[in-house]
């Protein structure tokens, strides 16, 4: 009988899984992803809520759920399956273990006390798939939890720094996972100066009205065309009496095997198109948007907070638009990353100009061009390398698969590792810097008053790019190799859950209000039952699904909660919303 083993990545905004073959050396058969992530909510703190709302044991029971897809989807004997390795950050890695999680959500000593919180160690270990419940695996196989640095930074920012090998060289660096969790690192004589910030859905194509996840059909690069030369924007900001460049957009779109192959040019003003392009777009990841910002930024067709055309939209291929609402959830995504690139270089006692390199890490940190990423802020302006290191979480994970040692290499990494943790969330300077990113972003406060506020604070001033850096790609896609069967995408990885709720007049006020279509309605024999796609739904906070309710019989906990009893038969299903 074969060994196998799986690498599995509990991303933030979706898993990614390997199927290896431990008998050939290693080899990888297959892949598997998800388009989304199985908890309800857009980021980290969505499923911490999630968890405390509905309990340890529901939220770990979905977080398994998607795993047994993602490993259904492997398409391997799961019989022959001797190790699982996984890789995440601590929220993710301590609800699919089923484990204390509490710590992560409260900060202060004694409200853990009241609570009777006893935090877990969260080092190293191996356990056995019993161990896990739910896990659809044999039950001796062996499960590897890697070690987390504390609280925020775990098993995946280690990964991220042990994996692009900044921990080896001397040089002051910064690593960044451009995810919805943006973890990064800065690296400043021996000491490793580290932070994570919700940076929100928009960097993966989130909340975005046309966003899409980096998957097939997916717009990930655009070029501006202009038919005389492309102005500089720089500092300067574009005003109401400049007028956009004259010219086209060239899309750029990832086939089957996730590279880019050219879509249509469009006019942006119209979407008409002007020449039409190897494949169709199906909507726009977040390396996309980064693109048409800069490029936007440049063309005149943006000036923040609005969009310069007639109607206020941006057009690509295929029907697919920006909007100034799309304008607005990447420049807060991109506004957080640069606001803790700021928060660590006043950390470390240093100037975002000392930074000589910078890596990028994360399905949008290979695809984006890293120079259009900085014409835009996300990578300091006068580094002089920038290295695009695709998914080190799941390569992580591959390696510990792969030869079990890595676990302990980890282990004493993570035990050595001199490092200084800045808690964003109480960091002062963080909080300076991220209100003038949002005047900036979402009032249109010019960078010059900017930089004057920085100078006001004493924090580490924001530069124009000046030279070219050197950008070396070590990986072309952010999952390299797919396997001899290759890549198989799992679109539909949330659990359904249905209650019949007393009083229920029919009105759809719910099922219209929800923003991201998680809700449909059907009709049964003995009523009428509400479903939901607990992947689809913004999460505990989000609720308008419930204020909209004018009988105010709609709970969403009980639906979240529900049990997994069949309803009766159906007489009817309306349309999934």
């Amino acid at each position: 009988m074969a060994k196998l083993g799986i690498a599995l990545d509990l991303g933030t905004s979706g898993f990614r899984g390997h199927a290896i073959d431990l008998d050939q050396n290693g080899m990888i058969l297959s892949t598997a992803v998800t388009t989304r992530h199985p908890l309800p909510g857009a980021n980290v703190i969505d499923h911490l809520h999630f968890a405390l709302e509905v309990g340890l044991e529901r939220a770990h029971e979905v977080m398994v759920h998607a795993a047994n897809q993602v490993v259904d989807n492997l398409r391997i004997d799961k019989s022959e399956v001797v190790r699982l390795a996984v890789c995440g950050n601590p929220i993710q890695l301590s609800l699919f273990e089923g484990i204390e999680f509490r710590d992560l959500a409260y900060a202060g000593k004694k409200k853990l006390a009241s609570l009777g919180v006893i935090a877990p160690k969260r080092d190293a270990h191996i356990v056995k798939a019993c161990e896990i419940i739910g896990l659809d695996l044999p039950e001796d196989a062996d499960v590897i939890i890697p070690p987390a640095v504390r609280h925020e930074i775990g098993a995946d920012a280690l990964a991220m720094m042990i994996q692009t090998g900044m921990l080896e060289k001397d040089e002051v660096a910064i690593v960044t996972d451009y995810g919805t969790n943006a973890e990064m690192a800065l690296v400043y004589r021996g000491t490793v100066y580290t932070g994570s910030t919700a940076a929100g859905p928009a960097l993966e194509g989130q909340q975005i009205e046309h966003g899409l996840l980096a998957l097939p059909g997916a717009i990930s690069d655009i070029d501006f065309e202009a038919e005389d030369e492309m102005p500089s924007v720089g500092f300067k900001r574009i005003t109401g009496q400049d007028q956009p460049v004259t010219g086209h957009l060239k899309v750029h779109i990832l086939d089957h095997e996730m590279m880019a192959r050219p879509g249509d040019q469009v006019d942006p003003a119209s979407g008409n198109v002007l020449a039409v392009g190897e494949l169709e777009a199906a909507g726009i990841t977040g390396t996309g948007v980064i693109a048409l910002l800069s490029q936007g930024l440049k063309a005149r067709l943006i000036r923040i907070p609005r969009i310069n055309t007639p109607d206020t939209e941006i057009h690509l291929p295929n029907g697919i638009k920006f909007t100034e609402n799309d304008l607005l959830e990447a420049g807060k995504a991109i506004g957080s990353v640069r606001a803790g690139h700021i928060t660590l270089c006043q950390e470390a006692g240093i100037q975002l100009e000392d930074i000589e390199t910078a890596y990028m890490s994360g399905a949008s940190g290979t695809y984006v061009d890293a120079l259009k990423a900085q014409d835009v802020g996300m990578i300091p302006a006068r580094v002089k390398k920038i290295y695009q290191v695709g998914n080190t979480s799941l390569a992580m994970a591959r390696d510990i698969v792969r030869d079990v040692q890595h676990l302990w290499n980890m282990k004493r990494v993570a035990d050595d590792l001199r490092q200084h943790h800045c808690m964003f969330a109480e960091s002062k300077v963080f909080e300076k810097v991220y209100i003038l990113e949002l005047s900036y972003w979402t009032e249109g406060m010019p960078l010059n008053q900017y930089q004057k506020f920085l100078k006001k604070y004493g924090l580490p001033a924001l530069q124009e790019v000046t030279d070219t850096p050197e950008v070396i790609k070590t990986v072309k896609k952010d999952i390299p190799d797919l396997g001899l069967m290759g890549l198989k995408i799992i679109t539909d990885i949330g659990e359904r859950k249905s209650v019949c709720f007393e009083g229920c007049v029919i009105c759809s006020e719910c099922i219209e209000e929800c923003p991201e279509n998680a809700l449909y309605l059907e009709e049964l024999e003995e009523g009428c039952a509400i479903t939901i796609n607990l992947a689809l739904c913004d999460g505990v906070a989000c609720r308008r699904c419930e204020r909209a309710c004018s009988g105010k019989g709609f709970d969403l906990l009980e639906l979240l909660t529900a049990g997994d009893e069949p309803l009766p038969e159906k007489k009817k299903q309306q349309g999934m919303k």
